[in-house]
């Protein structure tokens, strides 16, 4: 009896398998240039490295595989390779089935073109926006010659040091956005901490308070759209892959899943589930349809 026990003890351990943990939304950020210089970015390099097409496409097909049901894309400036999103966004929607599919972008790139070629693959169209004010956009680093986007559904606010004092309910008004998600100015090491840590852009003179993010908040709490996340909240709750698939934030970048697959690169990751439900990680994320067979861009 003893023998049997002990070799059920056996047979049961050998059974069991490692829970796997599936993400259902990701942000992938497929290059690092931009054509402007905010100095709070946190994606910062001068380099336009990328995947090649099909090495992206078998990444995504492996978080589809792993559960992934939104894909997120942003940058850098994601339009400055508007082919290479535009196939992802594709491959997606008709290969993948995926449910929500958006972009992260500063709208100076984004054309009509485009958007009639692949606007049909996009959920969600993101606009980064965190003045109205002109001369604080040139503060910030949000400048550059080439004109804006006008094809605006979801404000991108990053509240900071010169517009925490800012009103935008009338811009935000006429705006009219889905979700208007409100970010505080977060610091990664090595990113936007200045040149001690060979960051190339230095957020730290950008750095608000709680309370000063509060009062952001206070000011706008009539905005239905209003989707607030300061630093606490967003830590941990995003899954950010970068041009090589790997996690981004910590000091030394995880493993790309491409090597070694999803679940073994999520242990790199530090992503918390807990903390990506409590922030509402989880939304209406999908875009209306009334004829699915239609290209309609009123978004």
């Amino acid at each position: 009896m003893e023998w049997l026990r002990s070799n059920l003890v056996s047979l049961y351990r050998l059974g069991r398998t490692e829970e796997k943990v599936i993400v259902p939304s990701v942000n992938y950020f497929p290059h690092r240039q931009c054509n402007y210089a905010c100095e709070f970015c946190f994606h910062t390099s001068l380099n336009l490295v990328i995947l090649p097409l099909e090495e992206a496409k078998r990444g995504l097909r492996l978080l589809a595989d792993a559960g992934m049901k939104k894909l997120n894309i942003s940058g850098g400036e994601p339009f400055l390779k508007p082919i290479f999103i535009g196939e992802v966004f594709r491959f997606c929607k008709e290969e993948l089935g995926l449910e929500s599919c958006s972009v992260v972008n500063n709208g100076s790139k984004v054309t009509e073109k485009w958007l009639d070629t692949y606007g049909q693959y996009l959920d969600v169209m993101t606009i980064s926006c965190d003045s109205f004010d002109p001369e604080t956009n040139i503060l910030i680093g949000r400048a550059d010659k080439a004109g804006k986007g006008d094809h605006i559904s979801r404000v991108f606010q990053v509240a900071q040091w010169y517009n925490w004092e800012e009103d935008m309910n009338e811009h935000i008004g006429t705006l009219s956005p889905a979700r208007w998600k409100v970010f505080q100015v977060l610091l990664l090491e090595g990113e936007n901490t200045g040149k001690e840590t060979n960051s190339l852009r230095d957020g730290r003179d950008l750095v608000i308070s709680k309370e000063q993010f509060q009062s952001f908040l206070d000011r706008h709490r009539c905005q239905t759209s209003l989707v607030p996340e300061d630093n606490e909240t967003m830590k941990d709750s995003y899954l950010n892959l970068d041009e090589d698939m790997r996690q981004m934030g910590g000091k030394v970048p995880g493993r790309s899943l491409l090597q070694v697959g999803v679940q073994e690169a999520l242990k790199d990751s530090g992503w918390d589930e807990e903390a990506f439900h409590e922030r509402g990680g989880v939304f209406d994320w999908s875009r209306r349809r009334s004829d699915k067979n239609s290209n309609d861009l009123s978004w």
